[in-house]
């Protein structure tokens, strides 16, 4: 079909990413890359995986993604672009592993325990 399909996750985001050659667009749920990540930080994590592959503009991203804020989802979008532009492409593989952008950032929060205000953190000690 000329095209890729690859999940990515990060946090509790989980992105369906197809990528097909095209102009450069990118779609998330629907909106522009500007509509949906208003921060251009988050629009900058999304275009990496290109920059470093060097195919800047060559590609249409679609992208589905649901679950966590919009940091981990950004996260997502860039970790399942990586995966799909390997699958289309497998001689770019040595520059995006290089990159760290095939590995899963395993990160989550951690669980909230007994005793204790948050995760760590206990609660305020007083003696009187």
């Amino acid at each position: 079909m000329g095209r890729s399909y690859a999940t990515g996750k990060r946090k509790d985001a989980v992105a369906r990413v197809w990528i097909k050659p095209g102009s450069g667009k990118v779609t998330v749920n629907g909106k522009e890359i500007n509509a949906y990540f208003g921060r251009p930080v988050l629009q900058m994590i999304l275009r990496q995986p290109f920059t470093v592959a060097g195919v800047e503009g060559q590609f249409d991203v679609m992208a589905t993604v649901k679950g966590g804020g919009l940091s981990g989802q950004a996260g997502a979008v860039k970790h399942g672009i990586s995966k799909a532009l390997q699958l289309y492409d497998p001689s770019l593989r040595g520059a995006l592993k290089a990159a760290g952008f095939l590995t899963r950032d395993s990160r989550v929060v951690e669980r909230k325990k007994y005793g204790r205000a948050k995760a760590r953190r206990s609660f305020q000690f007083s003696k009187r």
